[in-house]
Protein backbone atom coordinates (compact mmCIF):
# COMPACT_ATOMS: atom_id res chain seq x y z
CA UNK A 1 0.00 0.00 0.00
CA UNK A 2 1.32 3.75 -0.33
CA UNK A 3 0.44 6.16 1.90
CA UNK A 4 0.23 9.48 -0.04
CA UNK A 5 -0.42 12.56 2.54
CA UNK A 6 0.01 16.18 2.34
CA UNK A 7 -0.51 17.63 5.66
CA UNK A 8 -2.72 20.55 7.68
CA UNK A 9 -2.20 24.06 5.09
CA UNK A 10 -4.88 25.01 3.72
CA UNK A 11 -3.22 25.61 0.38
CA UNK A 12 -3.99 23.86 -2.46
CA UNK A 13 -2.11 21.32 -3.77
CA UNK A 14 -3.28 20.34 -6.64
CA UNK A 15 0.33 19.70 -8.64
CA UNK A 16 1.03 16.69 -6.01
CA UNK A 17 -2.18 15.11 -6.98
CA UNK A 18 -1.40 15.40 -10.37
CA UNK A 19 1.51 13.91 -10.22
CA UNK A 20 -0.11 10.87 -8.34
CA UNK A 21 -2.46 10.25 -11.02
CA UNK A 22 0.12 10.37 -14.01
CA UNK A 23 2.24 7.60 -12.31
CA UNK A 24 2.55 4.63 -14.37
CA UNK A 25 4.43 3.29 -11.48
CA UNK A 26 0.98 3.70 -9.11
CA UNK A 27 -1.55 1.69 -11.83
CA UNK A 28 -1.54 -1.22 -9.95
CA UNK A 29 -0.86 -0.10 -5.95
CA UNK A 30 -3.83 0.59 -3.69
CA UNK A 31 -2.84 3.86 -2.47
CA UNK A 32 -4.93 5.83 0.60
CA UNK A 33 -4.52 9.72 0.21
CA UNK A 34 -4.99 12.35 2.94
CA UNK A 35 -5.93 15.14 1.18
CA UNK A 36 -6.51 17.63 3.39
CA UNK A 37 -7.70 21.24 2.19
CA UNK A 38 -6.74 20.22 -1.29
CA UNK A 39 -10.16 19.61 -3.60
CA UNK A 40 -9.20 16.25 -5.33
CA UNK A 41 -11.77 13.22 -6.44
CA UNK A 42 -10.49 9.95 -7.40
CA UNK A 43 -12.74 6.49 -7.79
CA UNK A 44 -9.69 4.62 -7.78
CA UNK A 45 -7.57 6.16 -4.67
CA UNK A 46 -9.22 5.95 -0.96
CA UNK A 47 -9.52 9.60 -0.03
CA UNK A 48 -10.02 11.47 3.61
CA UNK A 49 -9.76 14.97 4.43
CA UNK A 50 -8.55 14.67 8.06
CA UNK A 51 -7.91 11.84 10.50
CA UNK A 52 -6.75 11.35 13.94
CA UNK A 53 -3.03 10.82 14.64
CA UNK A 54 -3.34 7.09 15.84
CA UNK A 55 -5.40 6.41 12.78
CA UNK A 56 -2.98 8.15 10.45
CA UNK A 57 -0.23 6.24 12.50
CA UNK A 58 -1.68 2.75 11.48
CA UNK A 59 -1.61 3.81 7.75
CA UNK A 60 2.23 4.72 7.59
CA UNK A 61 2.73 1.57 9.78
CA UNK A 62 0.68 -0.32 7.32
CA UNK A 63 2.64 1.68 4.54
CA UNK A 64 5.21 0.30 1.88
CA UNK A 65 6.13 3.79 0.31
CA UNK A 66 4.96 7.23 1.69
CA UNK A 67 4.62 10.03 -0.66
CA UNK A 68 4.29 13.24 1.35
CA UNK A 69 4.72 17.23 1.39
CA UNK A 70 7.62 17.92 2.93
CA UNK A 71 6.29 18.76 6.19
CA UNK A 72 9.04 17.77 9.09
CA UNK A 73 5.50 16.28 11.01
CA UNK A 74 4.71 13.76 8.19
CA UNK A 75 8.71 12.87 7.22
CA UNK A 76 9.44 11.94 10.45
CA UNK A 77 6.48 10.12 11.57
CA UNK A 78 7.32 8.19 9.09
CA UNK A 79 10.93 8.36 9.16
CA UNK A 80 10.57 6.66 12.71
CA UNK A 81 8.78 3.63 11.56
CA UNK A 82 11.57 3.26 9.04
CA UNK A 83 9.32 3.51 5.98
CA UNK A 84 11.00 4.46 2.42
CA UNK A 85 9.52 8.17 1.60
CA UNK A 86 9.45 10.55 -1.53
CA UNK A 87 9.07 14.25 -0.68
CA UNK A 88 7.35 16.58 -3.24
CA UNK A 89 7.83 19.88 -1.43
CA UNK A 90 4.97 22.75 -1.12
CA UNK A 91 6.61 25.55 -3.19
CA UNK A 92 5.80 29.37 -3.13
CA UNK A 93 5.54 30.07 -7.17
CA UNK A 94 2.25 27.78 -7.16
CA UNK A 95 0.63 29.60 -3.97
CA UNK A 96 1.01 25.40 -2.06
CA UNK A 97 2.89 28.06 0.65
CA UNK A 98 4.41 31.01 1.97
CA UNK A 99 7.57 30.17 1.18
CA UNK A 100 9.86 27.38 -0.17
CA UNK A 101 11.30 26.10 3.40
CA UNK A 102 10.21 22.40 2.30
CA UNK A 103 12.60 22.48 -0.13
CA UNK A 104 15.17 23.17 2.14
CA UNK A 105 13.85 20.55 4.56
CA UNK A 106 13.83 18.12 1.93
CA UNK A 107 17.46 18.75 0.21
CA UNK A 108 18.78 18.07 3.99
CA UNK A 109 17.28 15.00 4.57
CA UNK A 110 18.00 13.10 0.97
CA UNK A 111 21.20 14.78 1.80
CA UNK A 112 21.97 12.66 4.55
CA UNK A 113 20.07 9.56 2.80
CA UNK A 114 16.54 9.54 4.38
CA UNK A 115 14.24 10.66 1.67
CA UNK A 116 14.37 10.87 -1.75
CA UNK A 117 12.58 13.96 -3.23
CA UNK A 118 11.02 15.36 -6.12
CA UNK A 119 12.29 18.65 -7.63
CA UNK A 120 9.76 19.77 -9.92
CA UNK A 121 11.01 20.43 -13.34
CA UNK A 122 13.36 18.10 -13.10
CA UNK A 123 12.62 15.01 -11.70
CA UNK A 124 10.03 12.36 -12.97
CA UNK A 125 7.63 10.62 -9.84
CA UNK A 126 8.17 7.56 -11.76
CA UNK A 127 12.12 7.65 -11.47
CA UNK A 128 11.87 8.43 -7.82
CA UNK A 129 9.51 5.29 -7.32
CA UNK A 130 11.39 2.80 -9.41
CA UNK A 131 14.87 4.24 -7.60
CA UNK A 132 13.46 3.78 -4.10
CA UNK A 133 12.41 0.42 -4.47
CA UNK A 134 15.83 -0.24 -5.31
CA UNK A 135 18.01 1.30 -2.54
CA UNK A 136 18.39 1.41 0.90
CA UNK A 137 17.95 4.67 2.65
CA UNK A 138 19.39 5.21 5.98
CA UNK A 139 17.50 4.19 8.79
CA UNK A 140 17.00 7.39 11.33
CA UNK A 141 17.50 6.82 14.53
CA UNK A 142 15.34 8.59 17.33
CA UNK A 143 17.70 8.41 20.17
CA UNK A 144 20.88 10.08 18.40
CA UNK A 145 19.35 13.29 18.32
CA UNK A 146 19.71 13.53 14.03
CA UNK A 147 17.01 15.91 13.91
CA UNK A 148 17.83 18.60 15.93
CA UNK A 149 21.39 18.20 14.97
CA UNK A 150 19.80 18.63 11.01
CA UNK A 151 17.29 21.26 11.86
CA UNK A 152 20.15 23.30 14.12
CA UNK A 153 22.09 23.03 11.28
CA UNK A 154 19.88 24.38 8.72
CA UNK A 155 18.82 28.08 11.25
Amino acid sequence: MVLVTVGTQKQQFNRFFELIKKSKELKKEEIIAQIGYTKFESKRIHTFDFIPLDEMDKYIDEADLVITHGGVGTIFSALKKNKKIIAIPRLEKYGEHINDHQIEICEELEKEGYILYYKDGIDSLDKLIKKIKNINLKQYDISDGGYLDILRKEI
